[in-house]
């Protein structure tokens, strides 16, 4: 009872489902450029004015005790 030839499938195919995830992954990318606002196709590409004030509260130091003199050493004890 002889069967016919073995035939085994080594690959070689299979490259289309890559390329459209490829395809897919670019188009996602640039969309999200879109959205972001980083690629900007409306033009208005002038300079943008930011100021930002900064209003901190003044603090002042407390003030220091007068002249007290340190305290005496201990006594080896």
């Amino acid at each position: 009872m002889a069967d016919g030839p073995t035939v085994v499938n080594t690959g070689g195919g299979g490259g289309g489902g890559t390329a459209v995830a490829v395809v897919l992954a670019i188009v996602v990318i640039v969309g999200l450029l879109f959205m972001t606002g980083i690629i900007n196709i409306s033009g208005g590409g002038g300079s943008k004015d930011v100021n930002i004030k900064v209003d901190a509260p003044k603090i002042e130091a407390p003030a220091a005790p007068a002249n007290t003199p340190a305290p005496a050493p201990a006594s080896g004890g």
